[in-house]
């Protein structure tokens, strides 16, 4: 790259500037006209962010972070894989302007990573082949590209330059440009299995939030004046550390603490921590308050690279290998150094280029130096491998650091990061030790996986071709391991395929981080869309794409014969049960499981490997409390409570009502049949829901539907609050002379309807709305007409009744739901005698509503949004806007593409370990693999080795859940009995197909007689159902007549 001074242009203003949604070179005034932005989506300064597009960002993020990316420029210089991965990352995240530059031309090692790149783009330059791809990405953006030699001046138009693919003189120089400017500088680059990342934000930079967490909220028990110390209520945790800045609200007594300047706190215990001497001069504290964290800004000093080169601050990749950041420091220089005097790469296994490179080490390292000869001819071998899994894993990371640099959101990296992945070689005594590797093996052949057979030769290549695997979940996760899939040439032989099934549609918020869709894919089958993306990239891609969902009702689908033939599975699931369900498949089957799992910039990955480790579900999260019953009915006292009461809402009067209605209609026989089995409070409760559905409060104009609305904000904001305060006083006290309504208990008030008040209005437009919908008529949408509807609404007055029982502990809340009244049976009879009386007229089916949170226009998150709001205003709670309550109301996961791509790239990493000669699994030591948990945020990045799968012991025998007794039938149930007897050396009490009961020795003299017949004639009587024809083998649980010896499961094959 050559440093003469660029064209005397603007920015926008270049015969080699090409803009967005360009791609070939036109004079100025076409240009402009391909960079304009659609126009709803062009924004002005105080315009508002597209929430729809960018939610699960600015929930990751936040606004103010998400606003900045709205306004900056990055130039990314150098788009081979981790530049396309980067600009990639950073186009999908909103950067308001993204340039491109190279002047490299496209060769055969680019098409290993470089996903938008194809062999007819051989020769010609990289910026400009993929500018139309990257700008498709995401048209809220101006993506441009440039093909001129970068000079200070163009430089110094962006906010942030990012080089990739930049020789240290080059970095150094464009570094002093940054640095007059006083903007930053990223550096990244990757080579095989080795890549790193360099920041300098320069002087005095400032981190707004450094760890990009929410701040901590919480109740006040006590505040101690002289000491300083401050009690959390109900000694709940405050989740500070010492040197976190508060602030108070809602403090009475001490009210100086009410709103004041941040102050500093030392942590004494995880319920208790000091200001010190701050609060001395302040009046006593009587009772009450909330603390709320304030992050408070911090400034620090990067140094210019060349200064850092010499005293680097390393950032740690892998504990486990302490000293390799210092190695790979100094053979990142040497390589450097090499390329400058020999202008290319060291050939792979070029014993003449290794000797080179060594003399280039020897004058660059310390003569104190220890760097392993190993690593030196791994890094020096591996200069010409091109792998999209390691660019995906670093330019994930950079760009989570560009973003930093961008907002000053979360702390930028200080100021170096070499990242190794040598543990992905095959291991030694596999049929491809890289050990073993020719200069011949690892040569170009002009195909576009010369960069991953440099590192792993072509033997192994083509193996990895070979390979079978199913990708479960078409989503964020789902495309980038379909990207990485289909660049590595995963099924591209013809003896080698992949499949992917995802039952989900396509929705707008899915586009800022799922890739592989375009605003026209919106609506359609994910997993459709994503095969036909993947296979643009790789034509040699063998995929089959599938829109079933993968559980017990699939299997006649996902079935023996279908994992028979695959080599693994990974998964890209959003949910836990669906993860558990396909573990367990994983382990029935022996196949490798590759898990993964992403919130915000915090991303996990785990390997479950056949035979030597734990499954997915030998170990699981602690379970979410759930918000007390109480405290949803009567005592609120955080936005959440009221979002989720708001949720439960929204089920009751749309959804639940409405489905048992149609339960019922559908048939009463089984209606009845299920209430049987529930609690005679349960029954009524059901029973009078369906009766008020189909009769009682059925609409029957969209005139009821307004009354029904305004008599509903009547009975849950004014009725039920005045029936609280009439039974508990605002004034009442407690038998131990305490104040009721203190500490967590807020005292209420009623609210008085007032249709000019924004949520009042809200409520009931949305409401009947949601009412009409539900019983098929014609909502009064015009807001005018609404209005004159709802003033002809006569509300009746409430009068509080006498000796109702509020429930003020789980416990009671718990009891009341379950308790028998004295008529408990004639209200049931009365009942169900009543709406067996329901005429034609009346049996109409209903439409259940499905919550959607995601669509703004269907008035579902409208009605939550103000419910909620209403409530807390009933209890002086702080309200939410509607973006703050869908995140809580929907239980959306904040996402970001970045810890997407990185963890993608992870996963796909220990996919090379899994390859061995004719499809074997290979004999790997569990020590080579890796589970990751990292944080993008600050950054940390943990890699462990996976746990080993529990051993149990039956007699002398050790087994884990890998091990199974295999029976291959027919037999008889008396011989499959002797044969688990003969094979565990133990005395069969019990077997069991599932839920059923198969044999018990206890059982009376006519069952004996099951002993007698074939296995599968018994499993068919007794479950009474047919053995599906799919199901080659089903699996049976066999009980010792010693209940505390555990045997392994029993696979019986028909």
């Amino acid at each position: 790259m050559q440093f003469s001074a660029c064209i005397d242009v603007d920015l926008f203003q270049s015969g080699n500037y090409i803009p967005m949604e360009t791609t070939s070179l036109m004079d100025n005034s076409e240009q402009l006209k391909g960079s304009q932005e659609k126009p709803q989506q062009k924004r002005q300064d105080g315009e508002k962010l597209d929430t729809d597009l960018y939610s699960r960002q600015i929930y990751a993020l936040g606004e103010s972070a998400m606003m900045h990316l709205r306004k900056s420029s990055v130039l990314i210089a150098g788009l081979g894989g981790v530049g396309v991965e980067i600009a990639k990352n950073l186009i999908l995240g909103g950067v308001r302007h993204v340039t491109i530059q190279d002047t490299k031309a496209a060769t055969w090692i680019d098409l290993s990573a470089q996903y938008y790149l194809t062999a007819n783009h051989i020769g010609e330059n990289r910026a400009k082949s993929c500018l139309a791809q990257l700008a498709e990405l995401n048209d809220s953006v101006q993506v441009s590209a440039s093909i001129e030699p970068l000079s200070e001046e163009f430089v110094g138009k962006f906010d942030l330059t990012i080089l990739t693919d930049c020789n240290i003189e080059e970095q150094d120089q464009i570094n002093a440009w940054t640095r007059s400017k006083s903007r930053c500088l990223l550096v990244a680059d990757a080579r095989g299995l080795f890549s790193y990342v360099a920041v300098d934000a320069g002087k005095q930079f400032q981190i707004d939030d450094k760890n990009g967490e929410q701040c901590q909220e919480f109740l006040i028990e006590y505040v101690d004046k002289s000491s300083g110390d401050i009690t959390t209520f109900d000694k709940s945790p405050h989740n500070l550390e010492d040197g976190d800045y508060i602030t108070f609200t809602e403090v009475k007594g001490m009210t100086e603490l009410n709103g004041c300047q941040p102050l500093k706190v030392t942590v004494k215990k995880p319920d208790v921590f000091t200001v010190g001497e701050a609060i001395k001069s302040f009046t006593d504290y009587e009772g009450g308050g909330r603390g709320k964290q304030v992050k408070m800004p911090v400034k620090v000093d990067y140094s210019d690279l060349k200064t850092a080169r010499a005293n680097p601050e390393l950032v740690l990749w892998d504990m486990g290998k302490w000293n390799y950041g210092t190695s790979l420091h100094y053979l990142w220089q040497a390589l450097h150094a090499f390329e400058q005097k020999n202008n290319r790469s060291p050939a792979p296994r070029n014993e003449k280029d290794l000797e080179a490179f060594q003399e280039e080490l020897k004058a660059i390292a310390p003569k104190d130096a220890e760097i392993a000869e190993a690593l030196v001819k791994h890094f020096c071998f591996q200069a010409r491998g091109n792998l999209v899994t390691v660019a995906s894993v670093v330019g994930g990371i950079a760009s989570q650091e560009a973003m930093k640099l961008i907002t000053h959101h979360m702390t930028p990296l200080k100021q170096f990061m070499y990242i190794d992945h040598l543990d992905a070689l095959p291991a030694p005594g596999t049929g491809y030790d890289p050990e073993k590797l020719t200069e011949a093996d690892c040569a170009s052949q002009e195909s576009r996986y010369d960069g991953q057979a440099a590192v792993f030769g072509w033997p192994y290549q083509k193996e990895l071709m070979r390979q079978k695997w199913f990708i479960v979940g078409a989503g964020a996760i789902g495309c980038e391991l379909l990207k990485n899939f289909a660049m590595m040439g995963i099924g591209c032989d013809p003896q080698g395929g992949l499949k992917i099934t995802d039952m989900d549609q396509i929705e707008i918020s899915n586009l800022n981080r799922q890739f592989l869709f375009r605003r026209p894919d919106v609506g359609k089958k994910k997993s459709e869309c994503a095969a036909r993306s993947a296979k643009a990239f790789n034509p040699d891609l063998n995929i089959v794409a599938l829109s079933e969902r993968v559980g017990a009702d699939t299997e006649h689908i996902f079935s023996d014969e279908f994992f028979a033939e695959l080599n693994g599975v990974a998964n890209a699931l959003d949910n836990v049960d669906a993860r558990r369900y396909v573990d367990r498949r994983c382990v029935y089957y022996r196949l490798p499981l590759l898990e993964s799992g992403t919130q915000g910039t915090k991303g996990n990955t785990q390997v479950v490997y056949p035979h030597l480790t734990e499954s997915y579900g030998s170990s699981m999260d602690p379970p979410e409390k759930d918000i007390p019953l109480c405290t949803l009915k009567s005592f609120p006292y955080e936005i959440q409570h009221t979002i989720q009461w708001a949720r439960d809402s929204f089920e009751g009067l749309f959804s639940n009502g409405a489905s048992m209605a149609n339960q019922y209609l559908a048939g009463h026989e089984a209606f009845f049949d299920r209430l049987k089995n529930m609690a005679p409070g349960q029954k009524i409760e059901m029973l009078d829901a369906v009766l008020k559905a189909l009769n009682k409060e059925r609409p029957s104009s969209p005139e009821d539907c307004v009354a029904w609305a305004r008599l509903q904000f009547e009975a849950n904001y004014h009725n039920t609050i005045a029936q609280l305060l009439f039974s508990i006083p605002a004034d009442q006290v407690t038998s131990e002379g305490v104040k009721f309504w203190s500490g967590a208990k807020r005292c209420p008030h009623v609210l008085k309807f007032n249709p000019e008040q924004e949520e009042h209005f809200h409520y009931v437009y949305a409401a009947s709305i949601l009412r009409a919908e539900q019983y098929g008529l014609e909502p009064i949408v015009d807001k005018e007409a609404f209005l004159t509807v709802l003033g002809q609404v006569a509300v009746p007055e409430f009068h509080p009744a006498s000796g109702v029982r509020v429930a003020t502990t789980e416990a009671e809340a718990n009891e009341q739901q379950t308790a028998m009244g004295e008529d408990t049976d004639e209200t049931i009879e009365r009942l169900s005698q009543e709406l067996q009386k329901l005429s034609d007229a009346q049996r109409k089916q209903l439409s259940p509503i499905d919550f959607e949170k995601d669509d703004d226009s269907n008035h579902h998150m409208e009605f939550v949004t103000a419910a909620s709001n209403l409530r807390a205003e009933n209890y002086d709670i702080p309200p939410a806007d509607m973006m703050k309550t869908k995140q809580v109301a929907g239980r959306i996961i904040p996402a970001l593409a970045t810890t997407t791509a990185t963890v993608a790239g992870l996963v796909c990493i220990e996919l090379y370990k899994m390859i061995d000669i004719d499809g074997k699994l290979p004999e790997v030591p569990r020590d080579r693999f890796k589970n990751a948990f990292i944080n993008l945020a600050l950054p940390f990045f943990g890699l462990s080795e996976p746990m080993p799968a529990p051993v149990k012991k039956y007699g002398e025998e050790q087994f884990t859940l890998w091990d199974r007794f295999d029976i291959s039938g027919p037999m008889t149930l008396n011989e499959l009995i002797k044969s688990v007897a003969k094979k565990s050396n133990q005395t069969v009490s019990m077997l069991s197909a599932g839920t059923s009961l198969i044999y018990a020795d206890f059982m009376p003299g006519p069952y004996g007689k099951r002993k007698d017949l074939n296995v599968k004639e018994v499993i068919e009587q007794v479950t009474k159902k047919e053995v599906p024809q799919h199901m080659r083998a089903m699996v049976l649980e066999a009980t010792m007549e010693d209940e505390d010896i555990e045997v392994p499961y029993i696979r019986y094959t028909f």
